[in-house]
């Protein structure tokens, strides 16, 4: 069975082709700039990869482009559309609908509905999934929702202490994100230790950032809200923060409730700090370099990163196994370093020649031979679990 997992933005879509009889990526590529003039498309199939400037409407035609390349009678890999399964999608959030489901106006509808609390991810998608209903009619549709590897945290990890009828009727709760990536770490850590009885920190640290508890591979609490924009201060997002503040800083500034949250998703997080970048890479080069803010904002990012990896110790009783994941994680040093630093009276023990050698998409143990805990560094595969997830829902 051939699925492709796509994963789209306002103005991207970026895909993974799979066979799921052995778990192998065949194909990988993207589209920039959807809509615009000029839109770039990228494709590798095996050891062949092509680039080209064209007109690329909406995500249909995305689509549409994206089939063709894997029916290229030279380079491509599928000799017709109709080895394509199904489509999955990382899809972010619909409340109360959260797991895999085939997508219908049901689902469109709640994610609809639901866009102001994910207002960079909902509109694409369903935007997208409309477009791909009536462009290819016969394709099954697959959404994995973010929030469904989270169904398992219990009340007292879920819910905020508002008035009960709150959670009930308006599903104010914690739902959490980055679902596929935490399932994953969860799954990939089983296979290496082969043992399923495992307490894991994941520790999924990227320019959209977050923390799970996990225990027999089931999460117990995460760090990201009802919203992506709590927990970890995030590339550009603020994280955790008194909701009484916006009041005041409508008062002080004159700014509209709307803009206030506007802003608390694109000028806060690492960028609102250091004034300077969002990106974790400029800001160590900076601090470095003796750029106070920039040193200012990654250690708010690794003083929060140490608060939940503190925390879930404390709810997991002790744990096993700390994962480092996504872009910062499986690539900077420095933050690795810095969570984990006087960390021994909890296990944890990094040995600094093995966290100083970690080579990009390799799976290494960083910790030393005498740590309690075992920490990891493990590249995230998200579109895999999207793409299990996609078979066994059109099976």
């Amino acid at each position: 069975m051939k699925v492709l997992v796509a994963n789209l933005g306002s103005t991207s879509f970026k895909y993974r082709l799979f066979d799921i009889s052995n778990e192998t990526e065949l194909a990988r590529g993207g589209i920039d700039r959807i809509g615009e003039a000029s839109s770039h498309c990228f494709v590798e199939i095996g050891d062949h990869k092509a680039e080209v400037d064209q007109n690329i409407p909406d995500h249909a035609a995305a689509v549409s482009i994206c089939l063709q390349q894997l029916t290229d009678s030279e380079h491509g890999c599928l000799k017709s559309v109709e080895e394509v399964a199904g489509i999955g999608f990382k899809a972010v959030f619909a409340g109360d609908l959260s797991g895999v489901r085939v997508v219908n106006e049901e689902l469109l509808q709640k994610m609809e509905a639901l866009s102001d609390i994910a207002p960079a991810h909902n509109p694409p998608y369903v935007n997208a999934m409309r477009q791909l209903q009536s462009a290819f009619p016969s394709m099954p549709l697959v959404a994995a929702l973010e929030t469904g590897f989270h169904e398992t945290i219990p009340f007292e990890h879920r819910a905020y202490a508002v008035p009960y009828e709150w959670y009930t009727d308006h599903e104010i709760r914690r739902w959490g994100f980055h679902g596929a990536s935490h399932r994953f770490i969860a799954g990939r850590v089983a296979e290496i230790l082969k043992r399923d009885d495992l307490k894991i920190i994941s520790c999924h640290l990227g320019g959209s950032a977050s923390i799970c508890a996990i225990a027999d591979g089931k999460s117990q609490a995460t760090s990201m809200g009802m919203s992506p924009q709590g927990g970890l201060p995030n590339n550009n997002r603020v994280g955790d923060f008194d909701a009484y503040a916006i009041p005041v800083i409508m008062k002080a500034t004159g700014l509209t409730f709307e803009q206030v949250l506007q802003e608390m998703s694109s000028k806060g997080g690492l960028l609102g700090i250091s004034g300077l970048s969002a990106d974790c890479r400029d800001l160590e080069e900076a601090a470095a370099d003796g750029h106070d803010r920039a040193e200012k904002a990654l250690k708010l990012f690794e003083a929060s990163i140490r608060s939940y990896v503190g925390g879930y110790m404390a709810l997991l009783g002790g744990i096993d196994v700390i994962v480092f994941t996504g872009g910062i994680g499986e690539n900077s040093e420095r933050i690795r370093t810095n969570v984990c630093r006087d960390m021994q009276w909890a296990g944890i023990e990094l040995d600094a020649a093995k966290n100083s050698a970690v080579k990009r998409n390799t799976e290494v143990c960083i910790s030393a031979d005498n740590s309690k805990v075992q920490a990891w560094v493990i590249p995230t595969n998200e579109e895999l679990v999207v793409a299990r997830q996609t078979a066994n829902a059109i099976a």
